[in-house]
């Protein structure tokens, strides 16, 4: 359980920073107003850049935690620069780091109790990983992703996928 969400929140949430500074050098190259850049949204019903990268990081933070058997910790939702959401995943790798993988380990078959719109839901903890927080850290990853793609800014799949631990042979 450890292993299959920590160091994947932690490589995401580290590529999806590096994809920010991509952002924000086109911005700065091309003279687009940042925020602009962070208003920015794939269709109208769907949260715009800043947004998508708050949810992937308290997909990453909340998810984690509860599988930890531990309250999550709030992060206000007041970021309007690249440099203050960057600064937001830098705090949610920290908090990640703090966090027991023997514990989260032991979650598989522990019933997890988090919030669902105005409702609760509750899930056996492998499911809860892997059928809710993982998809939704993905779902999120790659909407910011997508959007940064979309305003022009040339990043790719390696860029998406970050530092991943490959050996090669």
């Amino acid at each position: 359980m450890s292993q299959a969400s920590l160091p994947v929140f932690e490589i995401g949430l580290n590529a999806l920073a590096a994809v920010l500074d991509k952002a924000a050098a086109h911005a700065a190259a091309k003279k687009i107003d940042p925020a602009v850049l962070l208003g920015w949204r794939l269709a109208p019903d769907m949260f715009a850049l800043a947004r998508q990268v708050q949810v992937a990081s308290d997909q990453a933070k909340n998810g984690a935690a509860r599988l930890a058997g531990i309250e999550p910790p709030k992060f206000e939702d007041t970021e309007t620069t690249i440099e203050q959401l960057k600064e937001r995943l830098a705090k949610t790798v920290a908090f990640l780091k703090t966090l027991d993988a023997k514990t989260i380990d032991a979650s598989a078959d522990r019933e997890i109790t988090f919030p669902l719109g105005p409702s609760k839901g509750v899930m056996k903890g492998a499911d809860y990983l892997n059928h809710f927080v993982l998809p939704n850290f993905y779902f999120h990853m790659t909407a910011a992703y997508a959007i940064v793609r979309t305003v022009g800014v040339e990043v790719g799949k390696r860029d998406f996928l970050g530092v991943i631990p490959i050996k090669r042979i």
